[in-house]
């Protein structure tokens, strides 16, 4: 049971450090005097001290765990390939919520704490931002990355220092100059739910052959995709994607959304409410992929009236089972899941479900940012919410119903 435990750490671990393979040689290779150096000190606070203002978890539970303080010490630059951030703007998903009643820790916490280190908390959450790059370790490029950039990044989930927080310190491959046709709420509002959506297809789907998952070309023109929960953070930012790779696209939603999901550019729009409507997905069965950004999950794929060669589910339960039932029992769980959900998904419906996860892979970020360029991409804000309403940005999560991201500006 332990070994089994141990294998499905190592697995997770490996899917996590996926992106470490495509970094700087040059950040592998630094001497060891030269790794905890800075190009530059980080700035302090008025009171001359360097501190900053943040948001702590020290208990799971619901939002009114988090708590803001102004004492938190700024984070240290401690390797080669890190980078300092003064964050801008942030933004608040469904992963911040679940991780605040505690979800994953039991993995987290194994891969973010030091061996015969238990502690857990304070936790920082928060995994993405648009910000300035104000501290750099040696082995970041300073053609690539200068001080002062403006930047767009994610934060690693077994990071326990996120951005809900004045400063933020992530590699440097999980950061890139921020495109200039975004502003800084919309910079803030594209890269985790972009990088959940471009690794679910091309990553864990294979959308655009093998170049697709390891290069920022894309791919998969004239395959048919169906989305379900369009006008979501993922799924918006997912019909663009797929859009401009010039896949055919077909999407659900509420009624109250189909207008705007119609205008991300989706061939064909359903009410998933309306029974009628959901009938005409069958017409254009087999899908090649049903990427489900709604949350109905890999069970779900077998009572579904159309065909599909791959569906693809952001709601595993991988992390909650071990949760549920340890690090042993929990992994064995998650195998027999995803077999059970197999052999009645290829018999009922000739397609394989798979279960998709975000990955802050540098190639996926080249290629959104490229999309941005070509004004092929553009998030939507759902709200805005200043830093010190943090909870309130929870609460708006919380509802559901969502008309894409939910920013918070510092």
């Amino acid at each position: 049971m332990q070994t089994a435990g141990n294998n499905a750490i190592l697995a997770l671990r490996r899917f996590f450090l996926l992106a470490r393979r495509h970094c700087s040689v040059s950040a592998q290779t630094a001497s060891a005097g030269s790794q905890t150096n800075a190009t530059q000190p980080p700035p302090p606070s008025k009171s001359g001290e360097a501190k900053m203002r943040g948001w702590q978890l020290h208990n799971y539970g619901g939002i009114e765990e988090l708590q803001l303080s102004d004492k938190l010490r700024i984070p240290q630059i401690r390797s080669s390939n890190e980078c300092l951030v003064r964050v801008r703007t942030t933004a608040v998903n469904p992963i911040d919520l679940a991780m605040l009643r505690g979800y994953g820790a039991a993995v987290l916490n194994k891969m973010r704490c030091q061996p015969g280190d238990g502690i857990e908390f304070p936790l920082t959450l928060g995994r993405e931002f648009c910000g300035e790059l104000v501290q750099k370790g040696m082995g970041v490029p300073a053609d690539t990355l200068p001080l002062g950039t403006r930047v767009w990044g994610v934060v690693p989930v077994q990071a326990s220092a996120g951005a809900h927080a004045e400063y933020v310190a992530v590699p440097s491959y999980c950061l890139a100059p921020a495109p200039k046709e975004l502003d800084d709420s919309e910079a803030a509002s594209v890269l985790y739910a972009g990088l959940t959506a471009w690794s679910g297809l091309y990553i864990t789907g294979g959308l655009g052959g093998p170049c697709g998952a390891v290069t920022a070309d894309g791919g998969g023109a004239h395959k048919r995709v169906l989305v379900l929960g369009g006008s979501g953070g993922v799924g918006s930012l997912a019909i663009q994607m797929l859009k401009s790779q010039k896949v055919q696209v077909l999407a659900t939603c509420s009624e109250n959304a189909t207008e705007m999901v119609r205008n991300l550019g989706a061939d064909l729009v359903v009410d998933y409410n309306n029974s009628e409507a959901m009938e005409e997905l069958c017409k254009y069965a087999p899908y090649d992929i049903v990427l489900d950004c709604s949350g109905q999950g890999g069970e779900k794929a077998a009572e579904s009236k159309f065909d599909f060669r791959q569906y693809i589910t952001f709601s595993s339960p991988l992390l909650a089972n071990i949760d549920k039932q340890g690090l042993g029992l929990g992994a064995l769980k998650n195998v027999f899941d995803l077999v059970q959900t197999n052999i009645r998904s290829v018999s009922q419906r000739g397609g394989l479900v798979k279960w998709g996860f975000f990955s802050p892979a540098p190639q996926g970020i080249q290629f959104l940012k490229k999309l941005v360029e070509q004004r092929k991409l553009m998030p939507q804000i759902d709200s805005s919410y200043g830093f010190g309403d943090l909870p309130q940005a929870f609460e708006k999560m919380k509802g559901g119903h969502l008309r894409g991201k939910i920013v918070v500006k510092l």
